[in-house]
């Protein structure tokens, strides 16, 4: 896939990320469901859909005569893709929001989305030889400070170890696979995105649900027709169809650069916030959300142009 569609599919799937935050808070001010109650509703509502996606594409091809070719895939290789995409999944949802709580929303997104990209950074630098360079470094430099300056700046945080060590296992979670999603995209063995995600949230729909079922997995509302399309929606757009193209797009894009543009989910964030939901523009929204776009906008236009090198490389060769 070419990389300037993967790089819109990053970007769609960073701010689609950021909408399920506002739907969250409209679903828990409505309900008395639980974060992780509504994440199993998410994962389970978006291997719904993506399965009615892959049946119907299925019926198509089979209708019009075509195969779609592929690399082909070991068994192994298979298993690693949905087993390590389903786990680090898992992982990341749970511990985050098991750092919310216990820490607070804002040290918990800080250290996570922060250690994000550092990890991932160190990983593809490790696994993979890929390389930030001196700009890429600035870039995600200027990206963290935004993050602090966007999230910590609004409000007050309490820094708890135990939350703090939880949100660690988060950022190593979402590192794991967009590294592995990145890893098997090299060689074009990264899999269907359709059928990853798939895979991806049945695994976490199993692993969520004991948590769930603890938690209470039913809302009580006196608004159930409002909860429920709240609910569809999430499932929906940042699950199924931002998930479906974050995997797509993280199979091309080199992981450093995928980890910073998903710091746009902050960003889509706060702007709902400030837009829909009534809440005030400050300084700090204004600084944080500019430091966001610029080393996004920097990185994206950096990956395009090593693109650009690399084919007229490989022409003159």
């Amino acid at each position: 896939m070419p990389v300037g569609r993967s790089l819109v599919y990053l970007i769609f799937a960073g701010v689609a990320w950021g909408t399920a935050g506002a739907a969250a808070s409209l679903v828990f001010a409505a309900s008395d469901l639980g974060p992780l109650s509504l994440s199993f509703w998410r994962c389970a509502g978006g291997l719904v859909l993506l399965l009615a996606v892959l049946g119907v594409r299925a019926r198509r091809r089979r209708a019009a005569g075509t195969v779609t070719p592929v690399v082909p895939e070991t068994r192994r290789r298979r298993l690693v893709r949905i087993l390590g995409t389903g786990i680090g999944l898992t992982v990341f949802q749970s511990a985050y929001f098991a750092a919310v709580e216990a820490t607070g929303l804002a040290v918990g997104t800080v250290v996570t989305l922060g250690a994000g990209p550092v990890l991932i950074a160190v990983g593809a630098r490790l696994t993979m030889g890929e390389r930030l360079g001196r700009g890429g470094v600035l870039a995600v430099t200027g990206a963290l400070a935004g993050l602090a300056v966007l999230v910590l700046g609004g409000e007050g945080g309490t820094v708890r170890p135990l939350g703090v060590v939880l949100a660690l296992v988060s950022a190593a979670g979402y590192a794991a696979i967009t590294l592995l999603t990145r890893r098997l995209g090299r060689d074009g063995q990264g899999g269907d995105s359709l059928s990853t995600t798939a895979w991806a949230f049945a695994i976490g729909s199993a692993g969520l649900l004991p948590m769930a079922l603890a938690e209470g997995l039913l809302p009580y509302t006196a608004e159930p027709a409002r909860v429920v399309w709240l609910m569809v929606y999430v499932a929906a757009v940042p699950t199924a169809l931002a998930y479906a193209l974050y995997f797509a797009g993280a199979a091309v894009v080199r992981a450093a650069t995928v980890s910073v543009i998903m710091l746009l989910e902050p960003v889509s964030a706060a702007v709902i916030a400030v837009g829909l939901l009534g809440e005030q523009l400050t300084a700090a929204t204004v600084a944080g959300t500019l430091l966001l776009l610029i080393a996004v906008a920097g990185l994206a236009a950096a990956e395009a142009r090593g693109v650009a090198v690399r084919r007229k490389a490989t022409a003159t060769a």
